[in-house]
């Protein structure tokens, strides 16, 4: 998979930026996966996508219950946490595929435990921790 940007992200201000962009330039069946070790900022990035959007509603990780559907904004947002998801034909089992091939936005945190389930036009952000404190590194395949 190839890396055509590289951003570098300074503080919660940077993140809410490019989230913002992300939600207002996301368009109805597109898929969003989001890969980064725990704490780089995963459900931050999401908040600000969904706001981006025009979703005023309080965003939070859907750890437990996989997915969270937010409506309200020029499309729906469909959160997904995959990290406690053991075998990814799980997501075969909750209709995972029905929201990839929807009419909204996919936004999935852990992608990379499911990669083979996702839509081959997938976009990627990959969050790695940077130099400084505060910083990350967004890898990005569009």
């Amino acid at each position: 998979m190839e890396i055509k940007r590289t951003i570098t992200i300074k503080n919660e201000e940077d993140t809410k930026e490019f989230g913002l962009w992300l939600g207002q330039n996301a368009r109805a069946g597109q898929v969003l996966a989001l890969i980064g070790d725990l704490g780089t900022g995963k459900t931050t990035l999401a908040k600000y996508i969904a706001e981006g959007l025009g979703i005023t509603d309080y965003i939070v990780s859907p750890t437990f219950t996989i997915i969270r559907e937010y409506e309200g904004g020029r499309l729906p947002l469909y959160h997904f946490d995959v990290y406690r998801i053991g075998d990814p034909d799980e997501l075969f089992n909750i209709g995972a595929h029905d929201y990839f091939y929807g009419q909204g936005l996919c936004v999935v945190e852990w992608a990379d435990l499911v990669e083979e389930e996702l839509p081959e036009d997938t976009m990627y952000v990959f969050i790695e921790y940077g130099n400084e404190e505060g910083e990350r590194i967004y890898k990005c395949t569009f």
